[in-house]
């Protein structure tokens, strides 16, 4: 097997846990139009449950950063693919046992805890093990994965739904999509067994010699001891000089810059859009319910097309102009829908708008941010500031998830004001955040290698 071969395989394993992050959250929105009728929710219940994996998500995060130092990223990652699997298993409980609000909530959590700790181990991983020159791309592997398994959930969900009756749908049509998740689960647990341990990680505790051999394999013989000489001395530098303190100023603000560009990238509204689609195109857009799966789909399949922007640009252009471009283009799609809804126009152009700032976070936010996350860090803490980092991402993908349906049907926002476009607006004054943190703390990655960026902060 040749060296881009291995990449390729190395990087498409360990992006399956963006995959299976991709079909879980596409599963509950095809779910959960007949979740609300089985089990009758109100708007609160239904926030609840529907964010319910994410306090999974924030739990496993955090827990990401001590298992990724302790066991390893790709250790991490099996344990990753077994809460997977039982989350998938347990979500959809067939009718003979007792499936409960509680009892779904808890099983959506234990997928959480999976996404939370793939979601850290994955991109690391993949950042940690790939050339410098193809790193961006190799990473954008898990912003594709994420893509391909919400347009594959959608298409799964669309074709169970369509293929059962709707009392049918109602009483075990959403345990059959639950229940789809685990063919990718169990592929993602078998496949994991296939890839080598990360070489950073092998040096960190010491063990050279593997971590050489596994570089061989990556770059060829000359180019890998470049490479364990440069980790061997960024680890020697870190322990000999400065003593992690993680409130130091000089760690802190590193931590601090890539915590908030995380958590920006839920506040521009894509999880929003994405976990309450048919809600969206249904009530402000006016769809029938028989259109609204089939606008899902469509959805889905202009995120996946634009990812691939991202990935064949990522290390031709950099990652900073592909956050440029890809916010003006998000403001440009929210402004279309917020004006057409304001303006009560709800129409082409409403939907010309979500397909514009689907696309646009597709090839910026969407992609770059987890780039960017798995590069920024020096190796001795990247485990726990990418920890810290991811968290925060889930904590503010939570906070979006339960406050939007809240705002949607508040008295302001259907009010004669807004008419329903107060959310659009609020977004777009977060993605004007993301141009001047990019512009003034964001340094241009492309082609370093992970310690010429971390000399970068020494500077």
């Amino acid at each position: 097997m040749n060296k881009q071969t291995y990449l390729i395989l190395i990087a498409a394993v360990s992006a399956l846990g963006g995959l299976l992050f991709g079909y879980d959250t596409g599963v509950i929105n095809g779910a959960q139009f007949y979740l609300t009728k089985f089990f009758e929710f109100n708007e609160t219940t239904q926030g609840f449950v529907v964010g319910s994996a994410l306090i999974g998500c924030f739990v496993g995060a955090i827990a990401a950063g001590f298992l990724s130092v302790k066991i390893g990223r790709k250790n991490s990652l099996i344990f990753s693919a077994i809460l997977f699997t039982v989350s998938a298993w347990g979500s959809g409980l067939p009718e003979i046992l007792p499936q409960t609000i509680p009892v779904l909530v808890v099983f959506r959590i234990i997928g959480g805890l999976g996404i939370g700790i793939a979601s850290m181990n994955a991109p690391m991983y993949i950042a940690e093990i790939a050339p410098s020159n193809i790193r961006g791309k190799m990473v954008t592997y898990y912003q594709l994965a994420i893509v391909i398994g919400f347009f594959v959930v959608f298409l799964v969900t669309y074709f169970i739904g369509n293929n059962l009756s709707e009392a049918e749908n109602l009483e075990f049509g959403w345990r059959r999509m639950f229940w789809s998740e685990l063919i990718p689960s169990t592929l993602f647990l078998i496949l994991l067994f296939l890839v080598p341990k990360s070489p950073r990680w092998l040096a960190l505790k010491g063990q050279d010699t593997a971590a050489l051999q596994i570089l061989n394999k990556i770059h060829g013989v000359e180019q890998a001891q470049k490479e364990i000489e440069e980790i061997k001395s960024s680890l020697e530098t870190e322990e000999n000089k400065i003593k992690v303190n993680y409130f130091s100023k000089a760690i802190f603000v590193i931590i601090l810059i890539g915590t908030v560009l995380s958590m920006l990238q839920q506040f521009t509204g894509i999880n929003a859009v994405l976990y309450y689609g048919a809600d969206i195109f249904e009530k402000a857009l006016g769809f029938g319910k028989d259109d609204v799966l089939l606008q899902q789909i469509l959805l889905a399949f202009v995120n996946l097309v634009f990812t691939f922007v991202a990935m064949f640009t990522v290390d031709k252009l950099g990652r900073k102009p592909l956050l440029y471009i890809g916010s003006v283009g998000m403001i440009i799609g929210f402004l279309l829908l917020g004006v057409s809804l304001q303006q009560q126009a709800v129409g082409f152009v409403s939907l010309l708008g979500v397909l514009i700032f689907i696309a646009s976070f597709a090839m910026s936010m969407g992609p770059i941010v987890w780039v960017i996350l798995s590069e920024m860090f020096p190796n001795k803490i990247r485990s726990v500031a990418m920890s810290v980092a991811v968290a925060a991402q889930w904590a503010a993908n939570y906070l979006v998830t339960q406050t939007f349906p809240m705002v949607m049907q508040s008295e302001v926002n259907n009010g004669p004001t807004w008419n329903g476009s107060l959310p659009y607006f609020i977004f777009i004054g977060f993605i004007v955040v993301i141009i001047f943190l990019t512009y003034k703390f964001i340094p241009e990655t492309k082609g370093k290698s992970l310690e010429e960026i971390e000399a970068f902060w020494k500077k």
